[in-house]
């Protein structure tokens, strides 16, 4: 499940932490039309520093770990 409530900018994986490389929002801090909120069901493989998102909806979003984060760079209420 990916957090989308604020858009889909951040994901965590164990304790590493992604940064969407390019992030998605409907421009008020929302996820985009045709994605879930507050969560998205789907998939992520991590490959090295690289993980991507995928679901039955053909959503793809590929992210880039943030070496050294020890945290998200916001956070969504």
């Amino acid at each position: 499940m990916l957090y989308t409530h604020c858009g889909i900018e951040e994901l965590r994986v164990d304790d590493t932490f992604f940064i969407a490389e390019t992030p998605l929002d409907d421009g008020q801090g929302n996820p985009p039309p045709g994605w879930g909120n507050p969560y998205q069901a789907g998939t992520v493989t991590v490959s090295g520093s690289q993980a991507v998102f995928r679901d039955d909806n053909g959503h793809i979003v590929t992210f880039r770990a943030r070496p050294g984060a020890t945290g998200l760079l916001k956070t969504c209420s």
